[in-house]
This record gives C-alpha cells, sequence and structure tokens, in this order.
C-alpha cells in the first residue's frame, strides 16, 4: 500500500503531544492588536489545544506527526 502523502500546509500549524493531543496556536492575535484589550491579548499567547471533535480530521492531514 502506498503511503499518504502528509498535508503540509497542516503539519506547519499542528504538533501531536506525546500523549496524543494535537497543539495548535490559538488564532486573532496577529495584526490589528490596538483594537484588543490587554486581558484578551494575553489569554491568545500560548498554545491550545484542539478539541475531540476536530482531531480525526487533523490526524488524517499528518498521518506520520
Amino acid at each position: 500500500m502506498p503511503k499518504i502523502k502528509t498535508n503540509r500546509a497542516a503539519a506547519k500549524r499542528f504538533s501531536v503531544t506525546a500523549g496524543g493531543k494535537i497543539k495548535v496556536k490559538k488564532s486573532h492575535a496577529r495584526h490589528i492588536l490596538t483594537k484588543k484589550s490587554r486581558k484578551r491579548k494575553r489569554n491568545l499567547r500560548g498554545i491550545s489545544y484542539l478539541s475531540d471533535t476536530d482531531t480525526r480530521g487533523v490526524r488524517r492531514l499528518i498521518p506520520y506527526k
């Protein structure tokens, strides 16, 4: 059976933890930051984890990660 191609866009956005969860950077933290409150910007820092519902779809995009 042939190898499955990895979706390169997804590979750059998601990474898999040792426990099998998928890490994601939070959105809306790139530009137009002046109108966003300090609290909101602070909460956009760091990483979050993908919900179990979305995990299955992303795993298909990054099969070897």
